[in-house]
């Protein structure tokens, strides 16, 4: 009887973790930036074609000059965990440690810089498309971070446009996206039980739109012409600074302070909702590591802490404000929550930032825990997005999801 009740749990155990969602793991407070890329000098949720490399840095802060450690999974279309083996979607090994790290050069916060690329003389390569999920160790196997990413094959076209929505409640506020995915010569069986696509706005996982069945075939195209299936609030343009040189003010900074590390005091910014869009140009939430007189941004750009303040206003008052971008990768936590001062009706926050080029915004969180990014900055059908569609496919018997095309659109051309 024992022997059946421990069995009956193994299985159930089994079939739960099998069945649930995995999700990014945030890093404690002493890891910060993050830099997770391909084959761009800035920071992006990596979507790479089958064969191409890999980047991921981060900073340790602690100064013990620790040993980290990778490992590669491979998941569903949904984030659970495929049946695949490791090798059956790796060449080589991971579990590997990273050797490439340097200690920060000329600055007043010290800390060491990691380095992963991907292929390597350990991980030779991904073997197929799909979810994967990059984990980070340290040296007691404890799981420190981590980070999705996809790699696709370039099987199918994917066209997209991006249109104002149909409803006339919200033809000012969102944008909605129209997709084509052309199959040429690969026959797509069964498409409405095989062909998932996915949408993601300016590379944030956690606002995408998953799971889309096409609407209608017309010979080898698939066609989503839905509305409020695949419509997004349209937002506003991203809030920016530059500190590049910690010394001298630059875009977005009113004061500049030395204590044991650089203060620098952002100008006071004020709720947008209510007012007419204005066009601001922004890099869509994302921030890029620079700093004059240097030759390795990477290693010799210091930590400086950034002052944010928001004006309070009648309806920001009781709500729970978080500043919120790419930077930490659209996480809201304790880090990112600002306190309001009522000497200067202000919401403020000070964030541990490296000197660069940020984009940022003010997003309310909901009791649910749901998030409103458009509460502070409003949103408008004009703002420009970047719009990214996987076209996810398993063919009836396989035993995986593969990426088989990607498409990119703008909102800059937005059409009625």
């Amino acid at each position: 009887m024992t022997y059946k009740i421990i069995l009956i749990s193994l299985i159930s155990f089994v079939f739960n973790f099998a069945q649930s969602q995995i999700n990014e793991v945030s890093p404690p407070d002493y890891i910060k930036t993050i830099n997770f890329r391909g084959n761009t000098p800035e920071t992006q949720l990596p979507i790479l074609k089958l064969g191409e490399y890999l980047i991921l840095e981060f900073d340790a802060l602690n100064g013990d000059e620790e040993d980290y450690y990778y490992k590669v999974d491979h998941f569903n279309a949904d984030w659970t965990p495929s049946v695949l083996m490791k090798s059956e979607y790796m060449n080589g090994f991971d579990n590997q440690r990273i050797r490439n790290y340097e200690n920060s050069l000329n600055t007043y916060q010290i800390y060491s810089h990691y380095k992963l690329t991907i292929p390597n003389a350990q991980t030779r390569g991904l073997k197929v498309s799909g979810n994967y999920m990059l984990s980070i160790y340290n040296n007691d196997d404890e799981l420190v971070f981590s980070r999705k990413f996809m790699i696709f094959e370039d099987k199918v076209n994917v066209g997209v446009t991006i249109k104002r929505s149909r409803d006339i409640q919200y033809i000012e506020e969102k944008q909605r996206v129209e997709l084509t995915i052309s199959s040429g010569n690969m026959q797509l069986s069964n498409p409405n039980q095989t062909v998932k696509a996915v949408i993601i706005q300016n590379n944030n996982l956690n606002t995408s739109i998953t799971n889309i069945k096409p609407q209608y075939t017309i010979g080898n195209n698939l066609i989503y012409k839905y509305d409020s299936e695949t419509s997004f609030w349209g937002g506003n343009e991203y809030l920016f600074f530059e500190n590049k040189d910690v010394r001298a003010s630059n875009t977005g900074i009113q004061l500049i302070d030395l204590k044991d590390l650089y203060h620098n005091y952002l100008y006071t910014n004020i709720e947008r909702a209510t007012r007419p869009y204005t066009y601001n140009p922004d890099i869509n939430g994302n921030y890029l590591i620079t700093n004059v007189d240097a030759d390795n941004p990477y290693i010799e750009a210091d930590y400086v802490w950034m002052h944010f303040s928001l004006l309070s206003s009648e309806t920001l008052k009781d709500k729970t404000i978080h500043i919120y971008g790419n930077f930490n990768n659209y996480t809201i936590d304790e880090s990112t929550k600002m306190i309001f001062d009522e000497t200067t009706n202000t919401f403020k926050k000070a964030m541990l930032l490296k000197q660069g080029f940020y984009n940022y915004k003010y997003i309310i969180e909901n009791k649910d825990g749901s998030i409103d990014e458009g509460f502070i900055g409003g949103n408008f059908y004009q703002t420009e997005n970047n719009y990214k569609v996987l076209v996810y496919y398993r063919a009836l018997g396989a035993r995986y999801d593969k990426i088989i095309g990607i498409g990119e659109g703008n909102s800059v051309n937005i059409s009625n």
